[in-house]
This record gives C-alpha cells, sequence and structure tokens, in this order.
C-alpha cells in the first residue's frame, strides 16, 4: 500500500494492522489528524518524514483493529449493578450464599435504605429455584430487597420491598408481567417476571452520587475490554434519560461514544423538542426506538396490532426500531410487524429496522426476518454464560435454534453483536471466541454447526454494530476519514488458535487517536 501525503497528530506504527473493511489491506501504520484517520499505510513513518510535533506510538508488533462497538447494552442498569451485591454463578453456588452476601451488605447499610443485589440465576444454584421474599427477610428484615435476575428479566422482592412498591396477594399483573405466587396462600413470592416497567418509579433510584461512581467503573471496564462506542438499549429511555447521559457525558465521566435508544412510548417528548433519529453529534446521539415484545405471560405484548401501531409510529417520525424479541413467536412477530410497517410505505420505510436478540430462531423465523429486511443484534456471549442453562432447562426439541449465528449470516442478515450488559459482562473478545466455539462456561458445545468463523465475529462487534446505528460512515472499520477508535490487542484474532482467542488481552483503547485505557 503506497503512503498518502496527510498531515497528523499521531502516528501509530509498528503495528500488524487488521482493517476489517473487507478488503484484507496489509499495513503497518495509521496517522491521525484532528481525532480521524488522515492515513493507512504500509510505510515505515521513521523512514519518512511525519512533521514536527507529531506523537509516534510504537505498537510493538501487536494487532491494530477497529474499537470494538456494543449495539446492546444498558449503561445504568451496568453501572448500578457494579455496586450491587455480586449473586452471580461465580459467587454464590447457594441460596444460603445469596443471604450471607445479602447479609452482609446489610449490616453495613441504615435501616430502611434498599439493599441491591444482582446476577443470580436459579439453575446455576444448588437449589435450583429463584431465592424467595421469605429466603430475603432472613438475611435483611429491615432494609426493601432488590435481587435481580442475570437475565434482566425477573427480581426478587423482600417483603419490605414489596410494600415498598405496593404489590400484595389482591395485586393483579401488569400487562406483560408475572407476579408469582405461593400455591397455598396466593400472596406473592416475591419473585416477578417482565416488571421492571411497573417497578420504574416506584423504586427509588441510586443517588447521583453512587450512579456517577458506578458510571466511572463501567468506563474503565469497558475501556479495558476495547470497547468505544455502546448503544443503550433501555426501552425506558426518555428526555430525561437524555440529559442525564448529557450531563454524564460533559463530566467527562464516560469516554465510549454513546448511542441512546428512545424508548417506543417516548417519541412525542423527544418530538417536541426537535429531537430525531441520529440527533446530537459524535459523542451522544440518539438512536432506534426501543420496542420491548415478550411472550412471558403466555400471550404477546404488545399485542400484533399494538406492535404494528408502534412500528408505525416510529417509522413515521423517522425512527427505525430495535424490537426485544427472544422466543420464536416474538422474533417472528416482530419481522411480520417491521414487514407490514414497510409494504404501508410512508416515511422511512427504507430505515434499518432492527430485531435484537433472536435468541430462538428456528428457520420459518430467519425467513420472515428476511423477509422484513430486518437486523439483528444479538448476543454471542450469551453461548457461554447462559449456555449451561440452556442445555438443561430448554426442550430438546427447541435446541437447535438457539443463536443460531451461521443461519443468520447465510441467509445475508447483517448480524451484529452486543453484550445486554449487565446481563453479561462486555468482554468482546470472549464474545467472539464463543460466536466461533460454541462452549458454555463448562466447555459443553451448544449448537456447534452454527459457530462463526473468527472473522465473521470480530465484524459483528465492528461494522455491523456501526452499520445497525447507521454509522458505517465514521466507525466500524480503519479507513481514511473515519473516526480514529482503535484497539490494541496483544495478539491476531485471525492467526492464533482459537482457544487462544478468548485470551486476547487488550492493551491499549483509543478514542479520537486518545489513549484512554491501557496496561
Amino acid at each position: 500500500m503506497s503512503s498518502q501525503n496527510a498531515s497528523a497528530d499521531t502516528v501509530l506504527h509498528n503495528a500488524n494492522v487488521l482493517t476489517l473493511d473487507g478488503r484484507r489491506r496489509v499495513a503497518s501504520s495509521v496517522a491521525v489528524r484532528d481525532g480521524r484517520i488522515s492515513r493507512v499505510s504500509s510505510d515505515d513513518p521513521l523512514a519518512t518524514s511525519v512533521g514536527r510535533g507529531v506523537a509516534l506510538i510504537d505498537c510493538h508488533g501487536a494487532t491494530l483493529v477497529p474499537g470494538f462497538i456494543d449495539a446492546h447494552c444498558h449503561v445504568l442498569a451496568y453501572a448500578s449493578s457494579l455496586l450491587a451485591v455480586d449473586c452471580g454463578p461465580l459467587a454464590v453456588s447457594a441460596i444460603s450464599d445469596i443471604k450471607n452476601a445479602v447479609r452482609h451488605r446489610a449490616s453495613i447499610t441504615p435501616h430502611g435504605q434498599w439493599v441491591r443485589a444482582t446476577g443470580y440465576d436459579e439453575l446455576e444454584l444448588r437449589e435450583r429455584r429463584h431465592p424467595t421474599r421469605w429466603d430475603l427477610d432472613e438475611a435483611a428484615p429491615f432494609h426493601p430487597v432488590r435481587l435481580s435476575h442475570g437475565s434482566g428479566h425477573a427480581v426478587v422482592l423482600n417483603s419490605l420491598a414489596l410494600e415498598r412498591v405496593g404489590i400484595s396477594a389482591s395485586t393483579a399483573e401488569p400487562p406483560g408481567g408475572v407476579i408469582e405466587r405461593d400455591v397455598g396462600t396466593g400472596q406473592p413470592s416475591g419473585v416477578l417476571l417482565e416488571m421492571d416497567g411497573y417497578l420504574d418509579g416506584r423504586i427509588p433510584p441510586m443517588s447521583k452520587g453512587d450512579l456517577f461512581r458506578g458510571v466511572g467503573l463501567a468506563n474503565s471496564h469497558l475501556l479495558s475490554r476495547g470497547v468505544t462506542s455502546v448503544q443503550d438499549a433501555t426501552a425506558s429511555n426518555s428526555i430525561d434519560r437524555w440529559e442525564l447521559f448529557a450531563s454524564i457525558k460533559s463530566a467527562g465521566l464516560f469516554d465510549a461514544r454513546l448511542t441512546m435508544m428512545a424508548g417506543a412510548t417516548h417519541l412525542s417528548e423527544f418530538a417536541d423538542r426537535g429531537m430525531g433519529f441520529g440527533h446530537g453529534d459524535l459523542e451522544l446521539n440518539l438512536g432506534p426506538a426501543k420496542i420491548m415484545l415478550t411472550a412471558t405471560a403466555g400471550a404477546l405484548h404488545p399485542d400484533v396490532t399494538e406492535l404494528r401501531a408502534l412500528v408505525g409510529e416510529a417509522q413515521e417520525a423517522g425512527f427505525p426500531v430495535a424490537i426485544h424479541a427472544v422466543e420464536a413467536e416474538s422474533v417472528k412477530a416482530a419481522a411480520e410487524a417491521i414487514a407490514y410497517a414497510r409494504a404501508r410505505g410512508g416515511r422511512g420505510v427504507e430505515l434499518r429496522h432492527r430485531v435484537e436478540h433472536c435468541s430462538e430462531c428456528p428457520p420459518d423465523a430467519v425467513d420472515a426476518l428476511v423477509a422484513a429486511k430486518a437486523l439483528v443484534v444479538t448476543q454471542p456471549g450469551f453461548v457461554y454464560h447462559r449456555g449451561r442453562r440452556y442445555l438443561t432447562g430448554v426442550t430438546p426439541e427447541r435446541q437447535p435454534w438457539l443463536y443460531p449465528l451461521k443461519s443468520l449470516h447465510e441467509a445475508g442478515l447483517c448480524v451484529a453483536s452486543g453484550s445486554d450488559a449487565p446481563a453479561t459482562e462486555p468482554n468482546p473478545m470472549l464474545d467472539v471466541w464463543a460466536s466461533a466455539a460454541r462452549r458454555t462456561r463448562g466447555g459443553a458445545l451448544l449448537n456447534a454447526s452454527q459457530n462463526t468463523s473468527v472473522e465473521q465475529a470480530l465484524g459483528a462487534h465492528t461494522i455491523a454494530g456501526a452499520f445497525a446505528a447507521s454509522q458505517e460512515a465514521d466507525k466500524g472499520s480503519i479507513e481514511v476519514g473515519k473516526l480514529a477508535d482503535f484497539v490494541l490487542l496483544d495478539r491476531d484474532p485471525l492467526r492464533v488458535t482459537l482457544d487462544e482467542v478468548r485470551d486476547i488481552r487488550v492493551l491499549k483503547t483509543l478514542v479520537g487517536g486518545r489513549v484512554v485505557w491501557e496496561v
């Protein structure tokens, strides 16, 4: 590759550059000017003039890739989880462990204040059941306790917490939600499914100081894993959330570029402010309209008519949609609603509508996604983190359609990857390995025939993530004119064995050509 004469502020040299632009170019140096890539070259900058005052970063032969994009996560929930009691599978193995951990946190928390715990998975516990209000009462009788499931779709409240949020034996389930009850008495057991919308506003938020502290921790972790852009997929995102993110960014607490999806039920708020899809700048911008579609209570919520209306309203407002769909029936309903909106025409008919998760995706659901011209944003890391749960808790006839990544790629769909943090730890290289290896945390195979190549998995965390947010002109590959967001890896993921991929370390993370994290 011939060198281009372009001015630079910074030159990264002596690198193994993976441009991931689809052309498999060979390069060893990248020049940065005003936060963007001004040159990609195979020339040695030390043998040519780089200009006075240019900073040289010697990569010592390490591999430079585009900054990773987490195309689906929940930034504030992740920040909160980092301050909560850790009840994940690596921290606890039984309900008694959960009680001990909650008891300890309660002992250093003033009576009456909330204790938050997170990450439990009932199938990873010795008892193989959800904890109940009565379990948590034993650990913290004088504190309201919220224990969140690792999936983010269930929560357990103790008795004081149930009282605080107004749930009793006479409380009816909200649409789409489930209040589990004791069979003998009808009393709520404390286990609530798909009830985040109901609990919003009933459980007080963390203090701003604590939240900002958690955001700082989240920022450090994301950067240490090479994540330079995130797409926050929280369905309750409103104008207030936008303003909170703006304050976080202006305070310099969060270095990764942030796309905030708009809650589909809040679009009128954004319209009143004159804010449409893409509003903002490179640091913080408004993304697709997020819609939650669930089948937890035995029926689709929202139903088909309501779902079509939500998609149509978003499309007319110029917003692509991002529809949460886990079960096969939800995936098909989401795809059909997108196809229906496209067929009706109107403004924004060619928008890049997305279906999030697609966890259970049989061939007819894949066909529906293709017909709808939908993009898929999924979580290959769940194969590793939740694999044991799938192998033991999902019926054998449904298991072949869990995260069928190869089928999605072969169907010609754009497939981007996200962590769904805090449902899992954001770790792109582990996700890349899981996508290609299809192994669970315990080492078992899950649908090995649905593996991807390592290169496809890298693309899902880079250029596909950018495309899913209509940002491929600015990020996702190492090309002249794009943002200088990079990750320096200690090994080349395309040249090592598959087993080595999961252990690849991030050496440096750069945003806009600026080193924001390094070993």
